[in-house]
């Protein structure tokens, strides 16, 4: 398997494929690029056929922000209509032994047409699988993922990740249900970054009732209805109106005030979330001042994208956050991701673990 492939909005694949070629080069492992616009997913091929396996075991997945999904892989294809399970299987005989099968498709027109194709083969090819000793009847944890991407009912990449370094949604999309009773649809965004960003296991310690939040730029309350149906308490930073339910939950203040320009009287916010539109390099230095003066414990931000280079201008906000802390000795954990319900903008999750006192006494 020469292969890396891996799965992006459709649109954005020069992002997701100056992403690989950065990181794979970082890792000391060549190769080039083959991307199509539009097509919803992007290939890396290795000069040394070996190097796609190392390449998603070395590289952390949670450093690949337009990344959906990926797995090494190798393309089937004119393969015969009567036989494709048989084809699928005697490529992945030497597969190692994975706990979880995905027939999958690129998130386009094109390739949701396939969803029921993909299903309808699903369940003999997992049995063909089985027999042949490649897939486990019952799911295993920390055991690798087999993923079969069709491109058409005779064409597809097979191959595999490793579930300690992937996405553990099919075809990397987490799918979530909009709130009858949300005030926008920006809510979803929000809803995604907590379920991605922090681990289930940690998330009732995390993310909990009671706790303070700050939200900059909040009218009319799309990210502010996240916090409050987790039960926070939220002060709502915004010269715009906020949504009636909301402030009648008791939960909510409104401030009338410049995003920019307000800070908390007290440093007691473990949730600070921001959407607000403006250039990204100017949302990462508020971001940047309210970890520095520990204002906030835990950030949800997102940076709106220009339409050209948007790969170097993420990876400029995010090596300025890593300089500036590391600048201060804050101890931090930073993630960013193109999320499903994301658009022309990407969220970050920063998470303050240690800031030294004297920043800010």
């Amino acid at each position: 398997m020469s292969s890396v492939v891996i799965y992006c909005r459709s649109g954005f694949e020069n992002d997701a494929a100056a992403e690989i070629t950065f990181h794979a080069a970082e890792q000391g492992f060549a190769g080039y690029v083959k991307a199509k616009p539009n097509t919803g997913y992007v290939i890396y091929e290795c000069f040394d056929a070996s190097h796609s396996d190392e390449i998603i075991k070395k590289v952390d997945f949670k450093n690949m922000v337009f990344a959906r999904q990926w797995f090494a892989g190798t393309l089937l294809e004119n393969m015969p209509v009567e036989d494709r399970v048989g084809e699928i299987v005697k490529a992945a005989i030497d597969f190692p032994l994975c706990s979880e099968l995905r027939v999958e498709t690129p998130d386009t027109n094109e390739g949701k047409e396939l969803l029921t194709f993909c299903k309808k083969i699903s369940t003999p090819l997992k049995k063909a699988l089985e027999k042949q000793n490649t897939v486990l009847r019952e799911p295993k944890a920390n055991r690798p993922v087999m993923h079969i991407m069709f491109l058409t009912n005779n064409t597809a990449y097979v191959g595999h990740s490793y579930s300690y370094n992937n996405s553990p949604f099919f075809m990397g999309i987490l799918r979530l249900r909009m709130p009858s009773d949300a005030p926008s649809r920006s809510t979803l965004k929000l809803d995604e970054a907590f379920n991605v960003f922090i681990p289930e296991k940690e998330r009732e310690s995390r993310v909990q009732a009671g706790m303070r939040s700050v939200d900059l730029g909040a009218c009319p309350g799309g990210w502010t209805y996240q916090l409050v149906r987790r039960g926070m308490f939220v002060s709502a930073i915004d010269n715009g109106p906020m949504n009636d339910d909301l402030m009648e939950t008791g939960q909510v203040k409104h401030f009338r005030a410049d995003g920019f320009k307000y800070r908390p009287e007290k440093r007691n916010i473990q949730w600070l979330v921001c959407d607000m539109v403006e250039k990204p390099t100017k949302v990462t230095s508020l971001m940047i001042d309210w970890a520095v003066n520990a204002y906030a414990t835990e950030l949800i931000f997102n940076l709106k994208l220009p339409m050209k280079k948007r790969f170097d201008s993420v990876y400029e906000c995010l090596t300025m956050i890593r300089e500036e802390l590391a600048k201060y000795g804050i101890s931090y954990e930073l993630q960013a991701k193109h999320l499903y319900h994301d658009r022309e903008e990407v969220t970050v999750h920063l998470n303050v673990t240690k800031v030294p006192q004297n920043l800010y006494s």
